[in-house]
Order: C-alpha cells, then structure tokens, then sequence
C-alpha cells in the first residue's frame, strides 16, 4: 500500500534530486512569475467553476438516492418509487456525507474561489457538520409522531405530488402503493429499535397516530364504505385520462389488489405496534426523559436557530418578549374602549361569534374567499417591499379531510421547479373555532404573501447558485423570514381593523411564547397540561388551537423556538442598516440582501448584510 508518508518521502527525494540538478541556474529572472503563468483571476474563475460542478454531481447523487425528493420537484423520473428509509440506508447517506465533506476540503481551496462559490463552501460545510451532528442522535427524533410522520405523509405525498398525466403514470402510481408495506415497514423497524432503547413517543400520541392510520384503510376498497383516501385520488385521476373503460378497469382492479396486499398489512402492522407500544408508554412529555435527552436538546435547539443559544438564554429572551408585545397589546384594547384585563380581552376574542366564520361549508367556502382576497391584494402591492419577485404562482387549498386531525392549522408547500405545480398555502378548516377572522390576514400574509412563498418561490429561482442552496433551507431563516413578513403589510396601511392588527401582535406572542414553552417542556420539565395553561394565560388563541400547538411542540424539540429568534435577528439587521445609512436606506434593496442568497444560517445572514452595508458605503 503506497501509505501518504512514503509518498511523501519519495517526492522530498525527487524535489531533492531536481534542485540540486538546477541550482546553478537559478537566477533572479527564473523566480519571477513566467508570462505563461495563468492570472489569479483565471485560477479563481477555474476553482470556483471546478466546485460548483462538484456542487451539482452531489446534488445529483444525492436527488438519485430520493424517489420521492424527484416527484415533489416535479421530476418525472422514478415516478414508480418510494424512497429507502431503513436504518441501514440513514447510516449509507451519513457516511457518505462524511466522505464527501472530505473530498470536498481535500480538493478545493477556498482562498481560490469567488464570493458567491466561497459561500457555497461555506454552507456546504455548514450543512454537511450539521447533519452529521444530527445524526449522532439518529434513535432520538420519533420516527412515528402525529404532526409529520410516515404513516400520513405518505398517502399525502401521493395524492397531492403524484400527477396522473397517462397510462404510465397510473401504472407508477400502482407500483409505489405496492411499495407501503416495504417503506412503512422499515419505519416500523426502526420505531421498535427505538421503543427498545429507551424513547417512546408519549402516551397521548398514540392515539392520534393510530386513528391517522385507521382513517388510510377505512372506506373502499377496504370495506364498503365510501371510496378510501388513496383510492378516490386514484380514481379521480385516472378518470381524467384518454382512455378507454377497459384500461381504466384494469387500472382500477390493479389499484385495489395494491391497497389489498400492501398498504392494509402495512397500516394493520402499525396500528398493532402503536397498540403494543401505548400499553407501556409514559404520559412525560418532554425531551429530558430520553437517553442523553439534555444533549440532544441541546443539538436541536443548535440545528432549529443556527445559534449557540442555550435553553435557558432562549427561555428568557421569550418572556421578554412576551411583556413588550402585552404592552402593545393592551394600547389597542384600550383603543377599542374595552374594559377589563388583558386576558379578559382574549377570552371575549376566543368566545365572541362575530369573530368566527360559520362551521359549516358555507363558512369554509367564505374562509377561503376571503383569504384568497388578502393575498391578491398583496400582489398588487410587491413593488413598495421588493424588487425581486416569483415567477412562481401560488393557490390556497383546504387541508384534506383525512389528515385534518393531525396537521398543523395552516401550512406551505412550495412550487415544483418546472412550473408545473404552483405554491400552495394550506389551511386546516375542521373546526372554524381553530381560524378566528382577526388572525386570517396575518396567517395569509405568513405563509403565502409576502411570507414563505416569497422568500421561498425567490430561492428557487436563484439560478447562478447551487441547488442545495437553493433547495434546503434553515429553519430560523425560513420562519424567521415568515414572522417577519406578517408585520410588512403594517407598513402598508394593510391592518386597518384594530382587530386583526391585535392579531397581528396575537401571531408575534404566539412565536414569542413558543420561546418559554418549548424550552419549558423540554428542559424545564413543565407538563402537557403546565404548557397549555401558560398559552391560555398570554396568548389570545383559541384553546382547541393552542393544546394542538403544544401536542406539536412535545414531539418535535426546538422547531418551535426558530420563529422569533430568526424574525429578531431579521429586524435588527435591518435597523443596523438603517441607521448606518439613514436617508439612503431602500427597503427593498434591504429585501433583496435578505433573499438573494436563498436560505443561510443566522451568522451568514449577518455577514451578508454588513458585507452590503460597506459596499454601500465605499460605493
């Protein structure tokens, strides 16, 4: 084996050799650089270009290894798969991650590549460390959890990513519901590893992942109820194909004996597992019940804000937070002329009809108007905030019914990268209670405009940047941009009722609160029941909303913590900037510092921002 010392050795005698060979014609013309010597902006133009091809094969490497990644960006290639999501396939992507960081640090110097590639490197190493670091806590995240786990997001992702435009794409829609008992078996494996070591879901999770499961298998054709999820999406869209009855039937017939022998034994293991798992579970709620569960609360709070902040530094900086929005708060309620205490204020807003659209279709139908309303509005308004704008559109859509119990109260999926599939804001109607008026234009302008498809739709847009930096994101920029966003339209003129500014605020104490509770459950032991009366205490929500937020929290540590702690980061680099320019600040100049780069860490964005504030300055 040529081992690195003995190659080092023979190139010190071959280095050796040469110069004692040439010594004696060395002068002082030979030292200096050949007029054949490439420049140093040819070499940093090779470098940077060298690397961002580097970039794109592993990006391409690492699309390859996701079926499913390839279908939600509107890919038509292996349309008839699911992804590998055993244990075996996590430990595969984590070394391979580790080769490749290596490979890149071995190869390319930084000091040789331009602006833009160096923080590509950067991010790069950013991102590889830190799912590295993750995975050191690989058996710590739920694998089953009511919010985002396998058991819905599967049937989700077939119905709302796998288009049917012909006959091969039912036929690949078929192939991956044969693949359900393969792919939720290896997630049921690894939940049993995990029940085994020592970190089980709490005992009120149960439940609601089991009635998730139950809710795929009930109807046709797995009884003789009404069509199944799965299998009115199937059907639905194979209707709307050029085919002929015949084709369609056998399409059809294939389907049912998919869901017969694949996804029923699969949800039937689960609903198995879930009951044995229950029997033994503990009612704890928070992260420091698990092995090592201070440390790898520790690792997700690091991984959510992409800050060294502790549990503690985050607790306090919540409660700060929740008294100065209180106090703004309460200048609107005396503005409405309302007499009593501030929470006397929130349960008249949790209580009032006149702040409830009707529970009934009818009331959905005029929800969703309505909002669609706000963010035409918005539109129309872009050219005052940003100069860079989406090509993408966006389309607001109820949350279907089966996963209404399960998902969160409003949410965005992004556009596909060919323009087949538009953004989409989602909104969970089950219990209008859940959607009060005086919160609908905050939560609009949130996740639609000119909240994350913005921000996002801008990303993917970025075409002189590598896909992984226009395609994943983090999580305190992602959020911390939407929170931000939601007080832009203000800026506007846009909150005219007193009500839904007071909502406005009701959204910032929300995120503002998240940074007690979050911190609370997880490393100060507060209970289920400790979390949701803090909520009820400080923030005007509705309960059924508010006890279905802190169910979120319990299985997902730190996510909850990004919100605020990206949106403060936000606006003070944006008043850093303004007072360092004063008269010369441009807003949406500001925006486009904010969003050029698609989504960076907290530090980066700093940086990025100061780097524009002196090119400003010399400029």
């Amino acid at each position: 084996m040529n081992s690195p010392v003995r190659k080092f050795r023979r190139l010190s005698l071959a280095l050796s050799f040469a110069l004692g060979l040439s010594l004696s014609a060395l002068s002082l013309n030979a030292c200096l650089p050949s007029s054949d010597s490439p420049s140093r902006e040819t070499l940093v133009r090779k470098e940077s270009a060298a690397l961002n091809e580097w970039f794109k094969a592993r990006y391409e490497d690492e699309l390859a290894r996701s079926p499913q990644t390839q279908t939600y960006l509107g890919m038509e290639t292996s349309k008839d798969k699911l992804d590998d999501i055993s244990i075996m396939a996590l430990e595969e992507e984590a070394a391979l991650r580790k080769a490749w960081l290596a490979d890149m640090r071995r190869n390319f110097d930084i000091d040789r590549l331009d602006p833009q590639t160096r923080m590509s490197y950067r991010l790069y190493e950013y991102g590889a460390e830190g799912k590295l670091a993750q995975h050191d806590f690989i058996k710590h995240d739920y694998v089953f959890q009511h919010i985002s786990g396998p058991q819905s997001d599967l049937p989700s992702f077939l119905i709302n990513f796998h288009t049917i435009d012909n006959e091969a794409d039912a036929k690949a829609y078929i192939a991956r519901l044969n693949a359900f008992d393969r792919y939720l078996g290896q997630a049921a494996d690894r939940a049993e590893a995990q029940f085994a070591y020592g970190i089980e879901p709490p005992k009120f999770v149960y439940e609601k992942v089991r009635t998730a499961s139950k809710n795929i298998i009930t109807g046709y054709p797995f009884d003789e109820d009404p069509p199944s999820p799965l299998y009115a999406d199937f059907k639905e869209k194979v209707e709307a194909l050029d085919l002929s009855d015949g084709a369609k039937d056998k399409l059809y017939t294939q389907a049912e004996m998919a869901m017969g022998e694949s996804v029923k034994p699969a949800y039937e293991r689960l609903i198995s597992l879930f009951n044995a798992q229950e029997a033994s579970a503990s009612s704890d709620v928070g992260a420091w019940k698990l092995p090592d569960g201070d440390a790898y609360y520790a690792a997700r709070l690091k991984h959510y804000t992409t800050t060294d902040l502790t549990a503690e530094e985050i607790h306090e900086i919540g409660l700060a937070e929740v008294s100065r929005i209180q106090t703004e708060m309460k200048a609107i309620m005396a503005r409405l002329g309302f007499e009593g205490t501030l929470k006397e204020f929130f349960e008249y807003l949790r209580t009032d009809e006149l702040f409830v659209y009707p529970n009934t279709e009818e009331g959905r139908t005029a929800y969703m108007t309505d909002a669609a309303a706000i963010i035409e509005d918005m539109k129309g308004r872009l050219d005052q905030l940003f100069i860079t704008q989406p090509k993408a559109g966006m389309v607001i859509k109820r949350v279907e019914p089966f996963r209404e119990d399960t998902a969160f109260g409003a949410f965005y999926d992004s556009p596909a990268l060919d323009g087949s599939r538009p953004g989409t804001y989602y909104i969970n109607l089950k219990n209008m209670a859940d959607q009060p008026t005086y919160l609908q234009q905050a939560l609009a302008y949130h996740e639609g405009i000119p909240g994350h498809h913005m921000q996002i739709a801008i990303a993917q847009e970025l075409s002189d940047l590598p896909r992984f930096r226009t395609l994943n994101g983090h999580t305190a920029y992602i959020e911390g941009w939407g929170l931000y966003a939601e007080s832009l339209p203000d800026e506007l003129g846009l909150y005219t009722d007193p009500y839904a500014k007071f909502g406005q605020l009701s959204m910032e104490i929300f995120r503002a609160a998240r940074l007690v509770v979050d911190t609370g459950i997880h490393a100060k032991k507060w209970t289920r029941k400790e979390a949701v009366q803090y909520y009820l205490d400080y923030i005007p929500n509705p309960e059924g909303d508010i006890r279905a937020e802190i169910d979120r929290y319990i299985v997902w540590p730190g996510q909850a913590t990004t919100y605020m702690i990206g949106k403060l980061k936000i606006e003070a680099l944006r008043l850093r900037a303004e007072d360092a320019l004063g008269e010369d600040f441009n807003l949406a100049e500001f925006h486009d510092v904010i969003l050029a780069n698609g989504s960076v860490p907290l530090d980066i964005l700093e940086k990025n921002v100061d780097n524009w504030l002196t090119d400003k300055k010399d400029s």
